[in-house]
């Protein structure tokens, strides 16, 4: 029997038939790894059909996976001119934007990602990771949420939410959300870390270092657990063992900074000022450092006497420390050099009357900066936090520290003392501080302090910065006779300020900025400190080496603060 023969076209199949076969094995070779196989075939697809959306947006993240980060954009915008309803593919443009640091294109894309499919549960994920890295935290906390409510076991919200509320000063919620991330991922060792970051911010020293411990246990190399575990040692006064666990971080990862700075404090708060004050210039890249180093063309100031220019000396960090450094002015004054002092601007007029033989100005007032202005002839600069590593290399230089340094208003001064004296003591208080980081541990409640400020024999003024309403409603709500003068805006006017607590007869203050300006103006006085104070008080003594005649009380152990008092009481 004879067979008819079939016509070639009904026989052979059509080029574009074969593309749903070979896009199958393009996406096995493409999750299996092996990319270049993928690609090939990818490539063998848009020969076939220029068009095909599919095969244009695979390409598109091989090459993301490659690093050709433009030429991934091109193919998957090219996909999406031929599908523009896919959402996956306006996420995964977010994803190739996000890594090149575009993240206003690449929250467009996750964006136009949810708004075509609203259940699309990394797309809400992805855009609370963009809002999280340009600071809009509230705005990713809502995105980070809107992923849970549709994925909840997403461990990586979970976890990047509980970092959005540390961020925000909420470590209860943060709590929350860590245990949940590692509840669905029990080995998620950065979740377990940052619940002891969380935890310490609580104050739950002892359970934030068992979890640093645990996240040890499952990545023995992980160097921000050491670092975190020593930091919580070294909050407990255990300082050798804190500077052990800071060498382990930095062994582990040598660029480690915010290690190598903690141990320069370590370092400072034990007296080795040599060593100290050398690790102490690392502080500009630490996250927290505010301002950032000024990136200056003149060079750094060394110390010597310039041949030809004038040295400009900048502040840093908050008005206290300011104050603190400024102690040293006289000695880069007595170098010879013609010295010019940019301050905060509330520091500007008390540091104009304190130091004479230099130019106070204030850049954040005048919008000018000086080593930028021509007729300023700035030859070299140094910001104020590196005086110390000059002037105060080991503990003998501390005796070069003149007190006072700072030369109140002496007719705003005359006002006060007048119109606060009725023949007792006068004596100026000061309690909280509004810091994030350490303020729990080094403010108390004026509840407290209420059996001191009972004394018949002493007229008790604040000297606390806040609101006068909220201070008043303290001062009432504890049973305090406390004056609070409203002509004082210990905040905003700090020349006023210091004539305000140069017109004490004694400070008593806990560590804040009335510290640092009462120390420095010469006025008696008394700062009460939690246990492991901050570094620049040192580990032991009952003296301040930046004050000369200020008398320092230490809380015994954490949280303490009923010995402090009872010394204070006898003291007085």
């Amino acid at each position: 029997m004879a067979f008819r023969k079939q016509p070639e076209q009904a026989v052979r199949r059509s080029p574009s038939s074969i593309i749903p076969g070979l896009l199958r094995t393009a996406l096995r070779l493409h999750q299996g790894g092996r990319l270049a196989e993928a690609e090939k075939i990818y490539r063998a697809i848009l020969a076939i059909d220029p068009h095909h959306a599919d095969s244009l947006h695979l390409l598109g993240m091989i090459e993301y996976q490659a690093g050709h980060f433009e030429a991934a954009i091109a193919s998957i915008r090219e996909a999406i001119t031929r599908s523009h309803k896919n959402a996956t593919y306006h996420s995964n443009l977010g994803t190739v934007y996000h890594a090149l640091g575009r993240l206003e294109e690449a929250a467009t894309c996750y964006r136009q990602a949810a708004a075509l499919e609203p259940d699309l549960a990394t797309a809400h994920y992805n855009l609370g990771n963009i809002l999280h890295a340009q600071e809009k935290l509230d705005e990713a906390a809502a995105a980070y949420e809107r992923a849970l409510r549709l994925k909840p076991d997403l461990a990586e919200a979970h976890y990047n939410l509980g970092n959005v509320f540390q961020s925000r000063g909420k470590p209860d919620s943060a709590v929350t959300c860590y245990e949940h991330a590692i509840a669905i991922e029990p080995a998620k060792y950065e979740a377990i870390h940052n619940l002891g970051n969380a935890l310490q911010a609580q104050g739950k020293l002892q359970e934030a270092c068992r979890c640093y411990e645990r996240a040890l246990t499952i990545a023995p190399d992980y160097a921000k657990a050491h670092y975190s575990l020593a930091a919580a040692l070294h909050s407990q006064g255990n300082l050798d063992a804190a500077l052990q666990g800071y060498r382990t971080a930095l062994r582990l990862d040598p660029d480690f900074a915010d290690a190598r700075f903690a141990e320069a404090l370590a370092h400072l708060f034990k007296g080795d000022f040599e060593r100290g004050w050398r690790g102490y210039e690392l502080r500009w890249q630490t996250k927290e450092q505010t301002p950032p180093m000024r990136p200056y063309a003149q060079p750094l100031w060394r110390g010597e006497k310039l041949a030809a220019g004038r040295l400009l000396i900048w502040g840093e960090q908050g008005i206290g420390d300011e104050i603190m450094f400024s102690g040293l002015l006289p000695e880069a004054i007595r170098t010879g050099n013609s010295c010019v002092l940019d301050c905060d601007t509330r520091l500007k007029p008390l540091f104009a009357r304190s130091f004479p033989g230099l130019e106070a100005v204030s850049s954040h007032d005048s919008g000018r900066d000086p080593a930028n202005d021509p007729a300023m002839q700035i030859s070299a600069h140094l910001p104020m936090g590196s005086l110390p590593g000059l002037f105060r290399r080991d503990a003998s230089a501390f005796a070069a520290t003149r007190s006072p340094y700072l030369l109140a208003n002496s007719a705003a001064r005359d006002h006060f003392r007048a119109k606060y004296s009725d023949g007792r003591r006068l004596a100026g208080i000061a309690w909280y501080t509004n810091n994030k980081k350490t303020g729990s541990t080094r403010s108390i409640d004026l509840a407290r302090l209420a059996p001191l400020l009972a004394r018949p024999d002493t007229r008790w003024v604040s000297l606390q910065y806040g609101d006068h309403d909220t201070l008043q409603r303290q001062a009432s709500a504890a049973g305090v006779p406390l004056l609070i003068d409203r002509e004082v805006n210990q905040f905003h006017d700090v020349d006023l300020f210091a004539s305000q607590v140069a017109a004490m007869d004694l400070v008593i203050t806990i560590d804040n900025s009335t510290a640092h300006l009462a120390g420095a103006l010469g006025i008696p006085s008394w700062v009460l400190l939690p246990f492991a104070a901050d570094w620049r008080w040192l580990e032991k003594g009952d003296d301040s080496p930046w004050y000369p005649g200020m008398r320092l009380f230490r809380q015994p152990s954490p949280g303490d603060w009923q010995p402090v008092l009872r010394q204070v009481g006898r003291a007085l």
